[in-house]
């Protein structure tokens, strides 16, 4: 089975409300020949995907991505700390880790070193909450450790293993016959899907700029220029009109010139 369309059940596999995932997906086919264009899998392939995932800390991992928007580096590095369960609206503190296009030293005063994203699903926060004392996770402990080093200090999983973990999901839904069209998959396929999965529910692209972590608009530019075919897609436009009746239409409104001939 290829997760190509949409059922009313499937749209069902997580709580959105109102959105066609049909045309999300005929959407997603139009602007995929765009090589250049992000990669992402639309809210019923993520949940079907995560299915098979069966590994609660692994699991876990991914969700975090869909829910937050983390990079890969930002979501390994989070610890109970960062999560407030307990809020009016609960949410996560992620470190902003983009440095590609910072200078080497000292951060500066308009680097946004975190980031708070709002945790929409009950579901995902309950799981959160499982991960953590089912593995007895401290505080200050990362919630996904790799090995110990030497000076006693644990760092993140590696991105190699993560990764590993996202193909070993895919190979479980490959023995069920369930493909996607969405190839390659990486960790980082679930930040655009989140990405694209906030522009498809309404929320305005400059919170998406805040929510993904980008000092520039113009990196955000990346999903709301795709967005745009789905905007678009909701309109019913006509170019074509009865030759006959132009003329009609335009010599009852008296358009002085139109027809004048030289």
């Amino acid at each position: 089975m290829q997760l190509d369309k949409f059922s009313g059940q499937n749209a069902m596999l997580l709580p959105v409300m109102d959105l066609d995932w049909s045309r999300l997906y005929v959407m997603r086919q139009m602007v995929s020949a765009n090589g250049n264009a992000p990669r992402y899998l639309l809210a019923p392939e993520v949940a079907v995907l995560l299915s098979y995932m069966h590994d609660l800390r692994e699991r876990c991992y991914f969700e975090t991505l869909w829910n937050t928007g983390a990079r890969p580096n930002e979501g390994l590095a989070l610890t109970p700390r960062s999560f407030d369960f307990d809020a009016v609206q609960p949410y996560v503190t992620l470190p902003t880790l983009k440095q590609r296009t910072r200078r080497p030293g000292r951060p500066l005063k308009s680097d946004p070193p975190v980031r708070s994203v709002t945790l929409w699903d009950a579901d995902y926060r309950a799981r959160m909450k499982t991960l953590i004392s089912t593995f007895g996770i401290k505080k200050d402990e990362l919630l996904w450790p790799g090995r110990e080093k030497a000076d006693k200090r644990v760092s993140p999983v590696s991105t190699d293993t993560v990764s590993r973990w996202l193909n070993r999901a895919i190979d479980n839904a490959a023995r069920d016959n369930v493909t996607f069209s969405v190839s390659p998959l990486t960790p980082k396929t679930f930040r655009h899907s989140f990405a694209m999965h906030i522009l498809f529910n309404r929320i305005h692209p400059k919170v998406l700029q805040a929510l993904m972590g980008h000092q520039s608009f113009k990196s955000t530019e990346v999903y709301t220029q795709l967005f745009l075919f789905d905007v678009a897609g909701q309109h019913q436009v006509s170019f074509g009109f009865n030759a006959e009746q132009a003329r009609q239409l335009i010599s009852g409104q008296n358009f002085p010139g139109l027809f004048q001939r030289s």
